[in-house]
Parts: C-alpha cells; structure tokens; sequence
C-alpha cells in the first residue's frame, strides 16, 4: 500500500473518530462509469447503527459531499497539480447508486435534446454531480454542457454544440 493511500485512510479514519465513529476504511483506485478516475475511501458500515449512517449521508448525500470536499481539499494540499488525486468517499453504496442515477439522468437529457433541439436543464445536482454529467455527455460531440446561475441555484444546461446562449458560464471551470 502506497504511503498516500495509508495517509488517506488514516485521515478519513481519524475524521470519523473524532465524531466519535470507530470504524474502519479501506481504498481502492476505480474508473466509474461516468468516466471519472478516481481514489475510493469505503467507510465499514458493520460498526455502526442506521442512523449514524444517514449521518454521515446527510441529506442528498450533503454530509458526504463535505467530508468528500474536505478529503480532497486536505489529502491534495502542498502537492503539484500532476501529484494530486481525486477521492471518492462512499459509505453504504450511496456513491455507487448515485452514479447510475446520474448516468441515467445524463443519457435521458442527452436524448431529450437529440430529439427536440431545445435545451434542458438538470437542476438539484452537487458541483461534483455536474462535473461527473459534464464528463458523461462530453462523449456526446453533438451535444455541449455548461453550468448556470450561482450557488445553492447552480444547474447543468445541456444543448445541442453550436447554439449560442447569452447566459452561458464556463462549463466546467467553477465545478
């Protein structure tokens, strides 16, 4: 084990103790199916009661994004850009089930604006959800995605590549 996934572990490990969860995590390096390349931090479940669980969710998946937010924010600090990984943090196959819900939401949008040539907005979606449909219909050369409004109002626009929009914020950039 490399000594940046021991130091990983370590960390989420410690995280979780102080808010008093004794549990264990483990790692594993995973493509998704969106495409995203990613270090996975697998929280153990078996020690904890259900409610802990949901604490740790949040609500849609809120108190996961932070802690995710904060892995990566403090496991990539001082390092290079080229140095730097991008982490996952799952507990109880929320992320798993997320993913395929977003894949479908991504295909179903995808195919909505194929058919008709309008425009479609996914709202309700984390900036990590964005960047993670941003990839999805980045396959898709006759389609282009972008991000509009601000926080806690942000949603993903999906068009067709070509049409102009007076109101559109660079894609990807501010995920």
């Amino acid at each position: 084990m490399s000594t940046s996934t021991e130091k990983s572990i370590s960390w989420l490990e410690e995280l979780l103790k102080l808010q008093g969860l004794e549990t264990q995590v483990s790692s594993s390096q995973t493509t998704g199916e969106l495409g995203d390349d990613s270090h996975w931090l697998t929280i153990d479940t078996t020690p904890l009661t259900e409610a802990q669980i949901d604490g740790l969710i949040g609500d849609r998946g809120q108190v996961l994004d932070a802690i995710q937010y904060l892995a990566n924010t403090v496991l990539n600090m001082g390092r290079e850009p080229d140095e730097q990984r991008a982490y996952t943090v799952e507990i109880n196959g929320y992320r798993q089930q997320r993913q395929t819900e977003l894949k479908a939401i991504g295909e179903a949008a995808a195919e909505k604006v194929i058919a008709d040539g309008e425009e479609y907005e996914i709202k309700g979606l984390s900036a990590a959800e964005r960047r993670q449909i941003h990839g999805l219909l980045g396959d898709y050369e006759q389609l282009e995605t972008f991000s509009r409004g601000h926080e806690p109002n942000r949603h993903l626009v999906v068009k067709l590549a070509g049409e102009t929009d007076d109101d559109e914020d660079a894609g990807t950039e501010e995920e």
